[in-house]
């Protein structure tokens, strides 16, 4: 019996679209998954669903019995009622690949990584942005903005430098931070993350209980902080190693590589690197990332953002002009799908030479908005205990201390980014920049620190000019 899930349309209120609008949406949906996304990820981790109509009484029953289950931040969206369209995919909480284990206990965990490279691109007007994050940056927006309490000292640099020391850095800090960005399921059900005001070592020693049993299923460990500790460790380990793994035979299309060279490999800003620098150590080690792992495909999709969104707004003005004059060009310039092989071979030309014509423009656009999907993706990393005879080359077996899992890693979140969203990327942007310079940077800055510290009397001297 197979364990899937129904995904239906989402708008704001009193904006319903037709049945026959919300088909195409969703139609658009699973061909861009099928034939751009698969693309650049590959067969095995990318499940782009089908789509399916429903009786409309069993999906209003529906309805009416998950709204109360809903968060309140998605409650700003009605769910479409009235066409009965949904999408069927596969439940990524479980295994993907082996139906043998579906009867064990599985452990999933959610990964939203974020963008892993810093802005190589000459359009870039602030230094800042060439050493610090777009992440780390936006962290302190948001905690001003009331999001979060404090912020994170996750840095998706260090998640995607492929040196373990900075993965498991970087994967303690979602732990103990996860925002969006970490959820853990056992077994379909939501155990941990999520919650601005957690305690992390008292969630961390009720994560432990629940892992528990899958790292040491003979119980031979004590309990107490060390256990936990001890738990959290492997649970790091093992995410570490699938991240690093290759599941997928296939290279990912006939995508040219972006030379991930041309970016700088660490973050100023991230607090692994502010350690090392403390300890008297300049030197950030960059392993590099496998080519076939999710991460080093998450990571070419995303610098498909070559121009920055600085340079990237003038060409996207561009194209605005361009169809305000030839309106009826929309559709020819498949800005709204439809998402086929002929949308995908236009995303290859990675030339950076602006000849001054629309279809530059409009490449580079595209280019941008699976660049902003793939930046916010999640990968799903699903595990179940695996027993030693049941280990073959065919299954992909990551091993801890006591136990061996076998696993499937997808990745999902796949929508492309809309093309109306540039506009605000862009307003978005310079926010981010702003603020971290003013009220970050500046705090930094000994000099500027300094001129006027907290509590200290100052003598304003005034000389004839």
């Amino acid at each position: 019996q197979r364990c899937v899930v129904l995904r239906f349309l989402k708008s704001p209120p009193n904006q319903n679209k037709t049945s026959e609008e919300i088909l195409h949406h969703l139609q658009n949906i699973v061909d861009f998954g099928k034939h751009v996304m698969k693309q650049f990820f590959g067969e095995n981790y990318v499940h782009h669903g089908e789509i399916i109509q429903l009786p409309l009484d069993f999906v209003r029953q529906l309805c009416l019995k998950i709204q109360p289950e809903r968060p309140e931040s998605r409650c700003d969206k009605d769910m479409d009622t009235l066409s009965g369209y949904a999408m069927c995919l596969p439940n990524l909480t479980r295994l993907q690949t082996y139906r043998f284990v579906e009867h064990r206990p599985i452990l999933c965990i959610e990964i939203k990584p974020k963008c892993g490279f810093i802005p190589f691109s000459s359009h870039v007007s602030q230094e800042i942005k060439h050493k610090v994050c777009r992440y780390c940056m936006h962290q302190h927006l948001k905690v001003a903005n009331g999001k979060w309490k404090r912020p994170s000292k996750y840095c998706p640099l260090d998640l995607f430098s492929g040196n373990k020391q900075r993965m498991h850095f970087a994967l303690k800090s979602l732990l103990q931070e996860a925002q969006n960005n970490l959820k853990i399921f056992k077994n379909g059900e939501l155990i941990y993350g999520c919650k601005d005001d957690q305690d992390f070592a008292s969630d961390w020693n009720e994560l432990a209980r629940h892992l528990k049993p899958f790292f040491f299923p003979s119980n031979g460990l004590v309990s107490g902080p060390h256990c936990t500790r001890t738990i959290v460790k492997e649970l790091i380990h093992v995410i570490t190693m699938t991240l690093l793994s290759s599941t997928d035979a296939c290279r990912a299309g006939d995508m040219k590589t972006v030379p991930i060279s041309q970016g700088r490999s660490y973050c100023e800003a991230s607090a692994f690197n502010k350690e090392l620098v403390r300890n008297g150590k300049h030197k950030l080690e960059s392993s590099g990332l496998p080519r076939g792992c999710l991460l080093y495909k998450t990571l070419q999709a995303q610098m498909l953002d070559m121009l920055d969104i600085e340079g990237l707004y003038p060409l996207y003005s561009r194209v605005e002009q361009y169809l305000e004059e030839f309106p009826e060009e929309r559709s020819t310039l498949q800005i709204d799908g439809p998402y086929n092989e002929a949308f995908y071979e236009k995303l290859l030309d990675l030339s950076t030479e602006d000849d001054g014509t629309v279809a530059f423009a409009l490449t580079k656009v595209q280019q941008y908005r699976i660049a902003m999907t793939a930046k916010d993706c999640s990968i799903m990393i699903a595990l179940s205990p695996c027993l030693q005879d049941e280990c073959s080359e065919q299954r992909p077996v990551v091993l801890t201390s006591k136990s061996r899992f076998t696993f499937s890693v997808s990745v999902l979140d796949l929508d492309l980014k809309p093309y109306e969203s540039i506009p605000h990327q862009y307003k978005l942007d310079g926010k981010i920049v702003n603020y971290y310079l003013k009220n970050v940077q500046a705090k930094d800055n000994p000099v500027m620190s300094n001129l006027f510290k907290e509590n200290e009397d100052c003598t304003l001297v005034l000389h004839k000019v």
